[in-house]
């Protein structure tokens, strides 16, 4: 008699599980003009979402070649502005649709979730706590321990800690960082169409699939885990 492995089902958080562009273009326009820089806006800001913010920054100030030190300061100020407006009433950082659905088949099918992703472990509490998710997910891994995405160290420790075999993982994400980052670490690698890149990106940079809905998760990753086991 077999049993069925272990699985694990990994997210991103900004972009996939919420719709945080607003907030951290806010935040990133504010820091950017706090120390005389040109604001990089809402369009510019979508493309380095996800990544860890040092390297964020680096990238939308490249123009500029800032140094090491502006970037720190820079990054300081953002994370104080996002802090600040966090805590204002109107604070709007809405999580996409299904995913509470979603979560909940996952524990009907026993699979494992976690988050992967580059906020701080302090912004990723909060919006689990805000959306009343805390203790939802068995493995929440930050860029606070780990390189900014691409690099896989991020779910390489979630498969240590939840102890399941890269094949019968996956990375949900809206950026081709992710999908990136899940090719790199052995994982099925899947995209969602609502976030910050486009569905080309994500398919050029290695998409196994792209969803337009959480509904469609499970029966996807049944196809595909049930394609390698036919190959197998």
């Amino acid at each position: 008699m077999t049993t069925d492995p272990l699985r694990l089902v990994v997210f991103d958080c900004d972009g996939t599980l919420v719709d945080s562009q607003h907030a951290i273009a806010h935040c990133m326009d504010h820091a950017f003009a706090q120390h005389g820089l040109d604001c990089p806006g809402l369009e510019n800001t979508r493309t380095i979402i996800g990544l860890s913010l040092p390297e964020a920054i680096t990238k939308l100030a490249a123009p500029n070649r800032i140094d090491n030190a502006l970037i720190e300061a820079v990054t300081a100020a953002y994370k104080t502005a996002f802090f600040t407006l966090r805590q204002t009433p109107d604070f709007y950082e809405p999580l996409f649709p299904g995913v509470r659905e979603l979560l909940a088949e996952l524990d009907r099918r026993q699979w494992l979730s976690g988050v992967a992703t580059g906020k701080a472990r302090r912004g990723l509490d909060a919006v689990l706590a805000r959306n009343e998710l805390e203790g939802r997910f068995v493995t929440l891994q930050t860029c606070d321990n780990h390189p900014s995405k691409p690099n896989p160290a991020m779910l390489m420790a979630a498969l240590d800690e939840t102890g399941v075999d890269a094949p019968n993982a996956v990375i949900v994400g809206d950026t081709s960082y992710d999908i990136e980052m899940g090719r790199a670490a052995g994982m099925i690698a899947i995209g969602v169409d609502w976030g910050y890149h486009d569905v080309e990106t994500l398919h050029a940079s290695g998409a196994h699939a792209v969803i337009s809905h959480f509904d469609d998760l499970p029966d996807i990753l049944d196809k595909i885990w049930e394609d390698d086991r036919d190959a197998a």
